[in-house]
């Protein structure tokens, strides 16, 4: 990863139930992303993600007992591609606009690298 890089990092909740459509979703959405410079795509599945009292990915996504927990990440070589390259995925015409799981619950935020080890 380059000094540069810039990163945009997802949480999310999604039904349990539409795991193998969530998977087609983001493997569809991914070679968008691809195209519009992302270098790289990771979408997690939650395996070990605890409930907490106060914070907890769960809470603040406002899982369901019925859904799971993924994280998400995108790897762009720098902020201007990113800016750009969200933009030109926001409008490619291909852009999954059906999405398995509640968009307004999405957490996401963009980020510099600061640690890469």
């Amino acid at each position: 990863m380059e000094p540069d890089s810039y990163i945009d990092g997802f949480v999310l909740a999604v039904p349990t139930a539409n795991k193998e459509t969530f998977r087609q979703h983001a493997g569809d959405a991914a070679q968008i992303f691809k195209k519009h410079g992302a270098l790289e795509i990771v979408e997690c599945w939650g395996d070990d993600v605890p409930e907490g009292k106060l914070t907890s990915m769960p809470l603040a996504v406002q899982r369901k007992d019925d859904e799971t927990v993924v994280f998400s990440w995108v790897v762009w070589p720098s902020r201007a591609v990113r800016d750009a390259g969200m933009q030109a995925v926001m409008n490619d015409p291909l852009c999954p606009k059906d999405m398995p799981f509640d968009g307004q619950r999405v957490i996401y935020g963009g980020f510099r690298v600061l640690v890469h080890a």
